[in-house]
């Protein structure tokens, strides 16, 4: 059968397959109809969405299917993708978020949050592609379909994080917030000014097209720049659905999500609230992190890349901490969801407990030099059956020993195959990685 969803739900640009109006309505009749079954009764929706200008009309298309399946839906309007997930368990079935995250304003998505916190499980998204593909409803256009707008549904979400922090003062910090043009752009400067912080908001004044452009978490250039202007002690950039999170400490470094979850892995083994000294990373986390977690007696193991797997390794281990590079962070304990706003308050309230600065917290993450080499393939054969290809790794992990990393993969789009080394010296990582790319040209290419 075709797929729909990808590891993070239905994606691509807006108005086109799989995201036009017909397909959009046909997804939210079969979720009406698939959640209406196994509830034996009304079925309740709630529905947030970014700033994009697809959003909208997605949003009344989807309700609108909803609705002739027998469910209800509830908007609340412009919200984070962590926040949606939050008032999903609120009294609703699922809650919809319509968000393509970090994507231009062209794109758009759907995913789906169960009361549990969890995304939709891979039966139910069988069953929806089922229904799309084989046009099991007659389509009924509705462009005009008005979606109930529920006041306070964002409010509450931020009080719920301010609650969850309310002994936190933040009265003698400037923090700089780029908001992305998204999601956050009312919320995150209101929540930090809550706790008495000097907020300086920048990317704050979404218009539909200009959410994630130049700014926010892949963007930080600006961020950096403001945060050395304005003096200012902190500076957090979000995506634009704001489940993630970026940070510059006070001399305009970066503070990616590896450096995050050291910070937060030492002070939480501190408090004893790390169980089983175990931090969840991704494959794609550098080994710098690995070192400095060894060094403080903390095991880091690794996912694959993808939000879901992280949390698939963090519930399988019990573990109360696990992320990726790109500031995706997961605090199962508090949430099943990154939470970009709610990853700041945890960071801030570490500083604040350490009497630290960002920058004093990192000290101790050396971050090794690293290098990444595309090869085109003709075929993705397993690497450990290529013998010249298995021998070359084996020799050059021998020569990196404990002091670097190598790892193989294939590109999920493209017939190619990547080389990633890190290690201590630039120009030996370098030498390594075209040594080994060159065989697995003579290989595979």
């Amino acid at each position: 059968m075709e797929r729909l969803f990808g590891t993070d739900g239905i994606r691509g640009e807006a108005g086109k397959f799989p995201l036009d109006k017909k397909t959009i309505w046909t997804i939210g009749i079969s979720l009406a109809k698939l959640f209406g079954d196994e509830r034996n009764g009304s079925t309740r929706f709630v529905i947030g969405r970014d700033t994009r200008e697809s959003g909208q009309w997605i949003e009344s298309a989807f309700a609108a299917g909803a609705f002739a399946g027998g469910a209800e839906c509830v908007s609340a309007g412009i919200i984070t993708t962590p926040g949606v997930a939050f008032l999903a368990r609120e009294g609703f079935d699922a809650g919809i978020v319509i968000s393509a995250s970090h994507n231009p304003y062209r794109d758009n998505g759907v995913k789906v949050f169960l009361p549990s916190g969890r995304k939709l499980n891979q039966e139910l998204e069988r069953s929806v592609e089922k229904f799309v593909f084989e046009q099991t409803f007659e389509y009924e256009k509705s462009d005009d379909f008005e979606v109930e707008r529920a006041d306070g549904l964002q409010s509450d979400y931020v009080d719920y994080l301010s609650g969850k922090f309310n002994g936190l003062k933040l009265a003698d910090l400037r923090i700089v917030v780029d908001c992305a043009n998204g999601a956050a752009s009312e919320l995150a400067p209101q929540l930090f000014q809550q706790f008495g912080a000097e907020v300086v908001s920048i990317n704050v004044n979404p218009d539909g097209k200009n959410i994630n452009r130049d700014c926010g978490s892949l963007h930080l250039e600006e961020l950096r720049k403001r945060v050395l202007q304005d003096q200012a002690q902190f500076g957090v950039a979000f995506d634009g659905d704001a489940d993630r999170a970026l940070f510059v400490d006070e001399h305009g470094a970066v503070v990616d999500g590896d450096a995050t979850l050291w910070v937060m892995a030492q002070h939480l083994k501190k408090l004893g609230k790390l169980p089983k000294d175990i931090v969840v990373a991704t494959v794609m986390s550098n080994i710098g992190l690995e070192i400095a977690l060894n060094s403080i007696g903390i095991n880091l193991l690794r996912a694959s890349v993808g939000d879901k797997y992280v949390l698939q390794k963090l519930l399988e281990t019990g573990s109360s901490i696990g992320g990726e590079q790109s500031g995706h962070i997961i605090f199962p304990f508090h949430s099943l969801v990154g939470d970009g706003m709610q990853t700041t308050l945890f960071l801030l309230d570490t500083l604040m407990e350490n009497g630290k600065t960002l920058a004093q917290m990192v000290t101790g993450f050396t971050r090794y030099p690293q290098v990444l080499v595309n090869v085109r393939v003709k075929e993705k054969k397993e690497f450990r059956e290529v013998d010249a290809i298995a021998q070359t790794a084996k020799e050059i992990e021998g020569e990196l020993g404990q002091n670097g990393r190598l790892l193989l993969r294939y590109s999920g789009t493209e017939n190619l195959a990547r080389v990633m080394i890190e290690g201590k010296d630039q120009a030996e990582i370098e030498r390594m990685a075209n040594r080994l790319a060159g065989i697995i040209g003579e290989s595979l290419g």
